[in-house]
């Protein structure tokens, strides 16, 4: 084995897909481009890294609700995008456009583009380390969408798409949780 940069070590474990997080700061929308998350444990629990250097991070902070929207591969350009500019100044659903729906549970719109929209309260931050804990009240899933493959950053400008999905159900039965058939 050669030595890697540790600089460079977090591109080795590389985190859950890219998502769409809309906010809503009690005056207008905003989406932003996360590309570190994860889920927590089985259930509707994530976190997402951020902070202050993003606009939408006041409205997490104040509102403490948000929708994590999950694009495929169709959007990562739009995805991208998203994440070059700021809502300080841009209407980024105007910019990209992004169709809003209303969400059930939460204020800030469903993505209607996207493959999923899962609407969360923020429930902790950890602003050491920019880590907000969100959990989810809702969730909604475009069922006819032919596109599903979900777009994953290396942290590097590259990214990884899934591929072939590989069934090891059966093998780990007695530690997946009811209902996930």
């Amino acid at each position: 084995m050669q030595d890697l940069p540790l600089a460079k070590a977090f591109t080795l474990i590389e985190p859950g897909p890219v998502v769409l997080v809309t906010t809503h700061d009690g005056t207008r929308d905003n989406v932003m481009t996360i590309t570190w998350t994860m889920v927590l444990d089985f259930s509707a629990d994530f976190a997402i890294a951020t902070g202050p250097w993003n606009h939408s991070y006041a409205a997490l902070c104040d509102t403490r609700e948000c929708v994590l929207a999950i694009p495929t591969i169709d959007l990562l350009d739009t995805a991208v995008g998203i994440g070059m500019c700021s809502g300080k100044d841009t209407d980024k659903f105007a910019r990209f456009g992004l169709t809003r729906a209303t969400a059930s549970r939460v204020r800030p719109p469903l993505i209607r583009e996207c493959l999923a929209n899962i609407e969360c309260r923020v429930v902790d931050i950890v602003e050491r380390y920019g880590i907000v804990v969100l959990e989810g009240v809702a969730a909604h899933m475009d069922t006819t969408r032919a596109e599903r493959r979900l777009v994953h950053a290396v942290g590097d400008g590259t990214f990884i798409v899934d591929g072939d999905r590989l069934d090891r159900r059966d093998m780990m039965r007695a530690k997946l949780p009811d209902g996930l058939d």
